[in-house]
């Protein structure tokens, strides 16, 4: 006979097996218990298997040697094999199905199932218990659009002024953060300007025009003959520079000597010399050699010329450096977001980038001009931490029975007095703050003085209670109902 073989798993349950059960289609079902694996079938559980393989027509077996499942088989009367192999050659046991007996159907049963039907009485069938019915039904459907469809606004303009309030600010740069007390962080910007300025020269000078010229006398201070060549250099005690333009010679032998024509390195008048004012060999040369000059340089000159002084030099640079501070002092403006304080007074050359004078100090000229790059530094203060200490301020001193409006930008800020340096290195100044203000109301006070009333008692109710409110008005909707809503959700507060 064919069986239907299923191999159980661990993570069966009942469920799981009755639904493998329903789709055998052999008489004989037979159930593989896992040897190395655990399935929790209780007993009850296997006689509801029984139940449903004997619903198919089939036949339930076990194959198992676990002593626990093999004792509720048997007292199930459900076969139990050591073997799937021999639960297939071995017969099964038959199967003894009890038959329930026929039910004969009772002829009296429509009169029983009238006389159970409970009767209505005869009063809820009367006509006016139904009209009555109906009218009650109509009424709270219309009670409840009463509630919840009619909707009321009432609009109020709120009394406003001006909350104005003098303020004593100190900025420091130690300060991170906005205090109550005044204190406001200090910030610093830097911005790079350039320009030039030309003045009349009024100093005079000299030009040199022509170099001085001379001869010197070598003497050797060695038993060797030395050679002196072109551009070696001797000069006075004061520094004073002459180069040979030609060779010399001096003969081998301690006292030795031999004249060289010298000439001036700097043109001018500063070349011309006494005799015997030039006293040392500059270099290697002057361990060998001394030299003086027996007679008078000269042929130095110079030409008397306008010339930039120092007087002119420090002029051109003071006009220049304050018109790059007013330059500075513009640019900076216009960087800064509108509101922010710049403090003047701090404003200094943080470094100077390049600077040139034209003609070069020396040099003739009747006109001085001098271009430079300076970066300038300057300390300020923030609008958006002024606007948050004015409001922290006025927020403490508000009246009673006042709100600040929302509207943005409603503070403002100007300061009254420049700002001054303390001993401290903080600046110090006074500003004024002002903003509107607008007397507050309780939304749900006056929610409680209309709702429910007629639109004429509810505007009386708003006018003896509000009277620091002007004009409060109720708009009903739909416009023609004659009453404020009952429902506090249903009223909505605004003011304009």
């Amino acid at each position: 006979m064919k069986t239907q073989i299923i191999t159980l798993e661990s993570h069966d349950d009942l469920i799981s097996v009755r639904d493998r059960l329903s789709w055998a289609k052999t008489p004989r079902i037979l159930l593989v218990w896992p040897k190395y694996e655990k399935v929790t079938l209780r007993q009850v559980d296997l006689k509801v298997l029984q139940r449903h393989a004997a619903s198919l027509g089939a036949q339930l077996g076990l194959v198992t040697r676990t002593r626990r499942v093999r004792a509720d088989a048997e007292a199930l009367g459900i076969p139990v094999f050591e073997s799937a192999g021999q639960a297939q050659k071995m017969a099964w046991p038959p199967v003894t199905h009890k038959r329930l007996p026929e039910r004969i159907p009772d002829k009296n049963l429509r009169e029983k199932r009238e006389q159970a039907q409970v009767k209505e009485e005869a009063w809820r069938a009367h006509p006016i218990t139904r009209v009555l019915a109906l009218t009650v039904g109509v009424l709270s459907v219309l009670a409840l659009v009463a509630v919840f469809i009619p909707r009321a606004q009432v609009v109020l303009k709120p009394v406003t002024k001006t909350q104005s309030i003098s303020i004593s600010v100190s900025a420091n740069p130690t300060v991170k953060s906005v205090f109550i007390t005044g204190s406001v962080p200090i910030y610093e910007k830097r911005i790079v300007v350039d320009g030039s300025q030309t003045v009349l020269v009024t100093g005079e000078g000299s030009v040199p025009q022509s170099k001085a010229k001379g001869a010197v006398e070598f003497r050797n201070l060695t038993k060797q003959a030395v050679m002196v060549p072109v551009g070696a250099v001797v000069q006075t005690a004061d520094n004073i520079r002459f180069v040979t333009t030609q060779d010399g010679f001096v003969d081998a032998g301690v006292g030795k000597k031999a004249d060289v024509l010298i000439e001036a390195e700097d043109a001018g008048n500063v070349g011309n010399l006494e005799a015997n004012t030039i006293t040392a060999v500059e270099g290697r040369l002057g361990l060998s050699l001394s030299v003086t000059n027996p007679s008078p340089t000269a042929g130095g000159r110079e030409l008397s010329s306008v010339q930039a002084s120092d007087a002119d030099r420090a002029r051109v640079k003071d006009l220049l450096t304050k018109s790059l501070e007013n330059q500075a002092l513009q640019n900076l403006s216009n960087e800064l977001k509108p509101g922010d304080l710049l403090f003047q007074p701090t404003l200094i050359v943080s470094q100077t980038l390049s600077e040139k004078y034209d003609p070069p100090a020396g040099a003739a000229g009747t006109q001085l001009t001098l271009t430079m790059q300076v970066e300038f530094s300057v300390q300020y203060a923030s609008a958006s931490d002024l606007t948050e200490l004015a409001t922290l301020a006025m927020n403490a001193a508000i009246p009673l029975g006042f709100r600040a409006a929302d509207a943005p930008g409603a503070v403002t800020v100007k300061p009254l007095t420049n700002p001054f340096f303390a001993e401290d290195k903080s600046l110090h100044w006074t500003m004024r703050a002002e903003r509107s203000i607008a007397q507050s109301f309780d939304a749900a006070q006056v929610t409680q003085l209309v709702l429910g009333y007629g639109v004429k008692k509810a505007q009386s109710n708003l006018d003896q209670n509000l009277p620091a409110i002007s004009s409060p008005k109720i708009q009903l909707s739909p416009s023609w109902w004659p009453w404020v809503p009952l429902v506090p959700f249903r009223v909505v507060v605004v003011t304009q």
